[in-house]
């Protein structure tokens, strides 16, 4: 689950964000709610209501009243409606990033840019009729046609994670309701605003009320979601122990899961690689976004000479990074999401030195003049890490580099794939033919050659391996909607009435 906030004691001051049900904005009724903190000042800026079980199950009776006439409706009238919402998110992107950049603290470009890779999802769901096509063989025996089709599930529910408030929900629900089914969404209550606009703009798209509703919350909403009896399927993007805890509790109540779990991703650099383009990309791959990021780069796996100068050339660059609120053009890095989350990433600086790191920048002590109660972390760079420290085992989620030595190629895949996480990876190498093998014998799901971050463009699948994915398949691309369809198979026989009765036969079906 998410992070659970405390409950606001007394009255209420500041806005509060409410769930989306049939098709308009519902206020909680719980009582229950959390605060929903600027990164870049510390200050509360507004509450997020807290669904209680009631809540939840108001949505989902919601979606469910849907399903039959959304489910039953053409591709065109759903293609319509998709169309005419990737019109409007494109119309409103920069609002939508705006309060991406107020809640979690990225700087506006970055949020621009989730923006614009939820976008490519939207795009796929556009031409779900492609997908749809299913299969058809006739005269599989006399008079007899085989037809495969697929077919929505029905009400669907997505769980989704504080980095990409925007981006990770249009991973999932433009894909569900392109196929047919029915959502709830039950988005992170760190940053939850965007959740409701992206509502807002699917209403104003012509999306029937009730295929799409929000429900706010805590662990409370996520427990009753994974084991509510009308809910066939659910979506997930977060940590590796929240992962295994979702798909073994979903699947238990008899549902289908995509659970995308927590990530340690390395970049192994050669000798041969052009360091400087290695030192950029490391630089950008591990600190964009604070590093918070299940694709950041966290561990640099340096083979053989090439580690002393990519250290070196690695700090250059992080020496030059502008740290600043997310609102402020010059600002190349934000915040961190939380002041609890910032201090918990700080203790893994702070304890390197005593496990065997070499501590090659600390950020720990830094802060932003005028804005002194953000949520701060300078750049921090771990060298020669041993990995046995707790800065490589564990998902940091934060701008630490970890910089680990290899003597040998085979010594560093070795490195990479005795870690229990296979999300992404990268290779920086001229060599073509080391390139090759890499991709082949590492253990992830997603691999670069001379690029860090590996997301593959909407129409490819993302997904991990090991600990990284908890399921069957993989988020958007082809597996998408395969996800949220099933199939099914039809043989059918349409006889010519001349032919007359062809009588009782207890033998198993032969063809003819």
């Amino acid at each position: 689950m998410t992070e659970t906030s405390t409950p606001a004691a007394g009255p209420i001051s500041t806005p509060v964000v409410g769930h989306w049900i049939g098709g308009k904005h519902a206020p909680s009724a719980s009582g229950r709610s959390g605060p929903v903190t600027d990164p870049a000042t510390g200050r509360v800026t507004r509450q997020v209501a807290f669904a209680d079980t009631a809540e939840v199950d108001t949505a989902v009776a919601a979606a469910k009243e849907a399903f039959p006439a959304w489910g039953g409706s053409s591709l065109a009238q759903r293609t319509s409606v998709l169309f005419a919402y990737r019109a409007l998110l494109h119309q409103h992107r920069a609002e939508i990033a705006a309060l991406i950049t107020a809640e979690h603290g990225k700087v506006h470009s970055d949020a621009l840019g989730e923006v614009a890779r939820g976008l490519e999802v939207v795009e796929l769901a556009c031409g779900i009729a492609q997908q749809l096509k299913g299969e058809l063989s006739t005269q599989v025996s006399s008079g007899v046609d085989v037809a495969a089709i697929r077919q929505p599930l029905g009400v669907v529910a997505g769980i989704t994670p504080f980095n990409f408030p925007a981006m990770v929900p249009l991973w999932m629900f433009p894909l569900a309701i392109a196929c047919g089914n029915t959502f709830v969404l039950k988005p992170s209550e760190k940053d939850p605003s965007s959740s409701l606009l992206l509502a807002e703009l699917l209403a104003e798209a012509g999306l029937p009320q009730g295929v799409f509703n929000v429900v706010q919350g805590d662990r409370v909403a996520v427990e009753r979601l994974l084991e509510h009896p009308d809910i066939a399927a659910v979506s997930f993007v977060g940590s590796t122990p929240v992962a295994r805890h979702l798909h073994a509790t979903a699947t238990a109540h008899g549902k289908r899961v995509q659970a995308l779990g927590g990530a340690k991703n390395h970049m192994m650099v050669l000798p041969d690689a052009d360091l400087d383009a290695a030192a950029d990309a490391a630089v950008s791959a591990a600190y964009g976004s604070a590093g918070e990021r299940c694709m950041a780069v966290s561990a640099v796996v340096a083979v053989g000479t090439s580690g002393d100068a990519l250290v070196e050339k690695i700090k250059e660059r992080a020496a030059k990074v502008r740290i600043g609120p997310g609102t402020d053009p010059a600002s190349e890095m934000g915040p961190l999401i939380t002041a609890a989350h910032r201090d918990k990433v700080a203790s893994y600086v702070r304890g390197a030195e005593a496990q065997g790191c070499e501590v090659a920048l600390d950020g720990t002590g830094f802060t932003v003049e005028g804005h002194e109660d953000g949520h701060w972390l300078g750049l921090s760079l771990l060298d020669r890490v041993p990995v046995t420290a707790d800065a490589y085992r564990d998902e940091i989620f934060g701008p630490v580099l970890c910089v680990l030595r290899a003597e040998t190629y085979e010594e560093g895949l070795a490195l990479i794939n005795s870690s229990p996480y296979g999300n992404g990876t990268a290779i920086f190498t001229r060599d073509g033919a080391a390139a090759r093998r890499f991709q082949l014998e590492v253990q992830a799901g997603m691999v670069g050659v001379n690029v860090p971050i590996p997301v593959p463009v909407g129409y490819h699948s993302f997904g991990g391996w090991k600990d990284s994915l908890f399921g069957d398949h993989h988020i958007y691309g082809n597996d998408g909607p395969h996800f949220y369809t099933r199939g099914k198979v039809v043989t059918s026989r349409w006889g010519d009435p001349s032919e007359g009765a062809r009588g009782v036969d207890l033998g198993f079906p032969q063809h003819d």
